[in-house]
């Protein structure tokens, strides 16, 4: 594996690698582009099989953010990073405060938040060491929190935006849903959708978290592999990535996807193949920008009030995406890249402009 080639591939600003013998951490940031502002992006664990496993989803995820700040018209770029371990067992308060240190030598052009094998409470302890962290106790004066409600919100608005164009109805109710991965995005997504009057399919590995949907919100389990089989209006991956593969797509039965999970496709032609077999499929990094919302305003006084808006737009943003796609007779994954790349070209155009016109000095 040659990392320059994968970085110059897709336009990479820069990777860091970061290890502590004492502690056990094994590290990698990565920055994609800071044309729009500094890269925001959480911090996620996970128990790799190997070194290239980590670097590919770190690099994935950290373009990823690129383009979710973009189309939520934010003034940040694209960062990701990974901690290779497993949360259960790998974590401690020493490993995470040694990574807050090495978040701190990035010096800002990296900001960290919680992601998957992370919480809140550990960017608390990352906040010890570093100030360029979001998402800590909002009563320690962090901010909005948690982020996964703000997340599962802009997922519903996705949603209700896909039924819309698709239904042609404003409504949820009886609509069959099937959420996969009932974690915390998941589990607040399934109470709002089950609010809506929405019927529940749902799966996780987690069987306490499936008994906790069954009993609340009146959900059906299935098991782990059975979830891409399910009769639905819509599919709503809220787990890991790259669900929409070779081996699955054949076996959705739904006319909409639209979840939390990133990297939803495992390779664009994914994208191209459910619109020839006229599924409609929501832009992860789209549907899913509410928690990066609620962290982003952070940086600029926490205002409730603001970030409620502003994760409320992704119900016209879907919309527009989704006119673009018809129009341009595109995939709806390749319109909110247009959107994306739209943005940080202006955005780049701007600056060097403004760097022309700096008048010299001496």
């Amino acid at each position: 594996m040659s990392i320059f080639h994968q970085m110059a591939g897709g336009d990479y600003e820069q990777l860091v690698f970061c290890q502590h013998r004492e502690t056990g951490l094994k590290a990698i940031i990565a920055i994609h582009d800071t044309t729009l502002g500094p890269a925001l992006g959480g911090t996620r664990m996970w128990p790799y099989r190997s070194e290239e496993e980590a670097v590919v989803d770190v690099l994935r995820l950290a373009r990823g953010m690129t383009y979710k700040a973009a189309v939520a018209g934010l003034p940040l770029g694209g960062g990701k990073a990974v901690i290779i371990g497993d949360p259960a067992r790998d974590k401690t308060d020493a490993l995470l405060r040694f990574y807050g240190g090495f978040v701190d030598t990035l010096k800002g052009r990296y900001i960290t938040a919680e992601d998957v094998g992370t919480c809140q409470g550990d960017m608390d302890i990352i906040h010890r060491e570093t100030a360029h962290v979001t998402g800590c106790d909002p009563a320690g004066g962090g901010g909005g929190g948690d982020p996964s409600p703000f997340t599962a919100r802009g997922v519903l608005y996705g949603i209700k935006a896909s039924v819309k164009k698709r239904y042609g109805v404003d409504s949820l109710r009886n609509l069959v849903i099937a959420v996969q991965g009932i974690g915390h995005v998941g589990f607040n997504l399934c109470r709002m959708l089950a609010g809506e009057g929405a019927r529940l399919v749902v799966a996780d590995i987690n069987a306490r978290a499936l008994q906790r949907a069954v009993g609340e919100f009146g959900a059906v389990a299935v098991p782990a592999d059975a979830i891409y089989k399910a009769r639905c209006d819509v599919f709503a991956p809220c787990a890991l990535g790259a669900v929409v593969n070779d081996r699955t797509l054949d076996q959705f039965r739904c006319t909409i996807i639209a979840g939390a999970a990133n990297n939803v496709l495992a390779e664009e032609r994914h994208g191209h193949a459910l619109r020839r077999r006229g599924i409609l499929y929501v832009p992860d990094y789209v549907i899913n920008a509410g928690g990066l919302i609620n962290v982003a305003d952070e940086l600029h006084g926490y205002q409730r009030k603001r970030v409620d808006e502003r994760v409320a737009r992704i119900y016209n943003t879907v919309l527009e995406i989704i006119a673009t796609s018809e129009a341009e007779e595109i995939s709806t994954h390749r319109a909110a890249d247009m959107l994306a790349e739209q943005r940080i070209k202006q955005a780049g155009i701007f600056k060097k402009t403004a760097c022309r016109e700096v008048p010299k000095v001496g």
